[in-house]
């Protein structure tokens, strides 16, 4: 990546870091981000007793830590890998996949130009970190907001068409709800109302999707911008299900996927 942060990072933030070396109650590890080593000791590896550290790290392995404590004067950064949950840890590995697309985009403007592409990362780069810290997200403000990268202080030579390629690469985030829907009757034209139930409530929503399952259960998914928008659709297509299922003899049972 060509990312990279001045100075030292401050304590509790997340980093990426590639395990330099494990020895036999420490590892060495680089941060990636900051291009500055720092340590994990044996006991931030993992909660309980550890036997044998390479059965949790080894040379090449990319992790996400937590930095404990910097020490500027000697140089020292001990980062913890046991304090970050996984919430944490796919954030931040969600985040370097961004700017690695990001960077991606920034190296086929540069072919476009015909231009170097370490100079024009620098002149993208240094016009947007001022205002947003990280390609990516300069890249989903356009997309999400139609933010002007021109406007965010990029030159008119690489604003326009590095915009045209970010609308046509980066997608709108979305957010994806679903869960399992069972449905069961005893009535003489229960396969009918069954049928006649699951058109309805496929026509609730353009962003709602039906999937038979198989034993009576369809799995139901919906796709928004917003988990707002998308939990507003669901509670609608539930409630539309329960009402046409109360006038048919249908027991439905919903069991939402977490």
């Amino acid at each position: 990546m060509r990312y990279h942060k001045e100075g030292f990072p401050e304590e509790d933030e997340l980093v990426t870091c590639t395990v330099t070396s494990v020895q036999y109650n420490s590892v060495f590890v680089k941060l990636d981000d900051y291009g500055k080593s720092g340590l994990i000791h044996i006991s931030e590896v993992s909660p309980g007793r550890i036997r044998n550290l390479r059965d949790y790290v080894k040379e090449g392995k990319v992790v996400v830590c937590k930095v404990l404590r910097v020490n500027e004067q000697r140089g020292h950064i001990d980062v913890s890998l046991r304090r970050v949950n996984e919430a944490q840890r796919r954030m931040k590995v969600e985040e370097r996949k961004a700017e690695q697309k990001a960077e991606k985009i920034a190296e086929t403007l540069a072919a476009q130009l015909g231009e170097d592409p370490q100079a024009v990362y620098d002149a993208v780069a240094g016009a947007l970190f001022p205002q947003y810290g990280m390609l990516n997200y300069a890249f989903t403000d356009v997309v999400e907001n139609d933010a002007s990268l021109e406007k965010a202080g990029l030159d008119k030579k690489y604003a326009k068409p590095l915009q045209a390629l970010v609308i046509d690469r980066i997608k709108p985030k979305e957010v994806l709800i679903e869960g399992d829907l069972s449905l069961s009757t005893y009535a003489i034209d229960g396969v009918d109302a069954v049928k006649d139930l699951l058109v309805k409530l496929s026509k609730t929503s353009d962003q709602l999707d039906l999937r038979y399952l198989g034993g009576g259960s369809w799995r139901v998914a919906v796709v928004a911008p917003e988990f707002k928008e998308a939990e507003g659709i669901l509670k609608q297509a539930l409630a539309q299900t329960e009402i046409v299922a109360g006038k048919r003899g249908i027991k439905t049972d919903f069991r939402r996927k977490e």
